[in-house]
């Protein structure tokens, strides 16, 4: 419950209120007549959002304050300490779960997500429906954790972080000397960060994307690795790909990198803003369950709102990248974005807010109707709505498992591929040593022989193929140019050989 006394509450700046929050524990009915016995206090509160302004349910951001005026962290409902939250209103999305999902699935696979509870606003005695009550992005042990930097951390390894930037609308950072986007300061804010500091994170930021575009990107020490840590971009992907978030990769997109001593690398999240993802937008495929959302510049190349940097569509040419995001993929698929798991947790929201959302639709009678972006068509009711995002998440699942790159160590084997082995060598032609992959449907024990072209054997090995894709170096360096067989043989008695060709 938020009372202004009297005030409007205004996009900016914030104004003071007062707060109070009732939860009588799990299990237990809480009533407007009840005591605050979670919280009572001072808050300060403006409307936040961009697009979402235009809808009569409003989202808020919200800082907790002492009686004397300062910033109070207060734990609010279970999550840790702090003073800032957002109140999210998930008006267009008539699940009203799109956010937690994501956020969920992203935690899941291991990574910082905001952290949410679902309540009922009374707002000056006005009830406002299921809003959303979430941590904000912020630098904290608790949130994003990287190292606190002072205004006068200007050399040496305090300046290299740490460091929160996004891309998203009306940008107030660097402009890119790469990806034609500009970015914003998260941490610290634009009238915070010291002239080092903004200087730093750009040129940091323009190496990592000068790696990423030179010919030598896959490079372990000169390419992108030395400047990004990957696994956390193969999450952010997948969260961003499993909902087909339209706004993915281009929009409160957020970044952040912690100092050179801990791991400067630049980190992909947290993830953040979902609600026009999982088939909720009417525009640019955001409803479809096919195609890469990475690609959006295709489907819309002329969005002005921004469109995707280079970045992911380069990592989809790296080919240990491409081999690490199957591999990725194959252990998550089965567990925390399996149908199974995800549908129990889209299933225990609806449970959880059943009763809610019956006033929530009453107050907000939007149930069958037109809001933008909605795509067609719309449920005319809670249930319809449920069922329709799950059966929607499984396509879309399913297309994924279809049509991620079938390469690396855990790649599948072929369909109506005959035999149980395959072998394959690149480069060909090649120079120094070089890598022999063996693709075998099971465990198995490999012949690996080499010839020169007067028969005499170069080299042989016994493989101990495991399922999926196995490398052997051959150790080439020394063979002089020329052309070599390579003769591959199993128990069953399958063979293979490749013409390979040294310069």
């Amino acid at each position: 419950m938020i009372s202004t006394n009297g005030q409007e509450i205004p996009d900016d700046p914030k104004i003071m209120a007062d707060m109070g929050i009732i939860y009588n524990g799990k299990g237990q009915r809480n009533s407007l007549a009840d005591p605050f016995n979670e919280y009572q206090g001072k808050i300060a509160i403006e409307i936040r959002g961009q697009s979402s302004q235009m809808f009569p349910m409003k989202s808020y951001s919200v800082d907790l304050k002492k009686a004397t005026g300062g910033s109070l962290d207060a734990s609010l409902l279970g999550m840790p300490a702090e003073s800032d939250w957002v109140l999210y209103a998930p008006y267009t999305d008539k699940t009203l779960l799109r956010n937690v999902l994501a956020y969920t699935i992203a935690a899941s696979l291991g990574q910082w997500a905001p952290r949410c509870r679902f309540v009922e606003l009374v707002l000056n005695d006005d009830y406002r429906g299921v809003y959303v009550l979430m941590e904000k992005i912020k630098r904290n042990s608790n949130r994003v954790a990287i190292t606190k930097i002072a205004s006068g951390d200007a050399s040496g390894d305090a300046v290299t972080g740490g460091y929160i930037f996004s891309l998203d609308k009306e940008p107030d950072g660097w402009w890119s000397d790469f990806c034609g986007r500009q970015f914003s300061y998260v941490y610290p804010k634009v009238e915070d960060i010291a002239g080092m500091q903004a200087s730093y994170l750009k040129k940091f930021v323009d190496s990592f994307e000068a790696s990423l575009q030179a010919p030598y990107f896959q490079d372990p020490e000169r390419g992108v690795r030395h400047y990004a840590d990957l696994n956390t971009f193969m999450d952010y992907f997948y969260v961003n790909e499993i909902s087909r978030n339209v706004d993915g990769y281009r929009l409160s997109s957020f970044f952040h990198k912690d100092r050179n001593t801990t791991d400067g690398r630049i980190k992909a999240g947290p993830v953040w803003d979902y609600d026009l993802a999982f088939r909720n937008a009417d525009y640019c495929d955001g409803s479809a369950d096919t195609g890469w959302a990475f690609r959006f510049n295709r489907v819309c190349p002329a969005d002005p709102a921004g469109l995707v940097p280079f970045w992911w569509d380069r990592l989809f040419k790296d080919t240990a990248y491409v081999a690490a995001l199957r591999c990725r993929w194959k252990q998550v698929r089965s567990g925390v974005v399996s149908e199974a798991k995800l549908t129990q947790v889209i299933d225990s929201i609806a449970a959880l807010v059943n009763e809610a959302q019956q006033r929530h639709f009453a107050r907000w009678p939007v149930l069958g109707q037109y809001v933008w972006p909605n795509p067609q068509p719309i449920p005319a009711t809670y249930a319809g709505e449920i069922a329709q995002l799950k059966t929607w998440l499984v396509s879309r699942l399913h297309w994924i498992d279809q049509n991620l790159p079938n390469t690396g160590n855990c790649m599948d084997w072929p369909e109506k591929q005959p035999g149980t082995f395959l072998l394959k060598a690149y480069p060909n032609p090649f120079t120094g040593d070089l890598p022999v992959r063996i693709l075998s449907r099971g465990q198995q024990s490999v012949d690996l022989l080499i010839y020169d072209m007067s028969g005499r054997r170069m080299y042989h090995t016994t493989v101990p193929a495991q399922q999926g894709m196995n490398q052997v170096l051959l150790p080439s360096a020394a063979w002089a140019p020329g052309v070599y067989l390579v003769r591959a043989a199993n128990g069953e008695g399958e063979k293979q050989v490749l013409r390979l060709i040294k310069r």
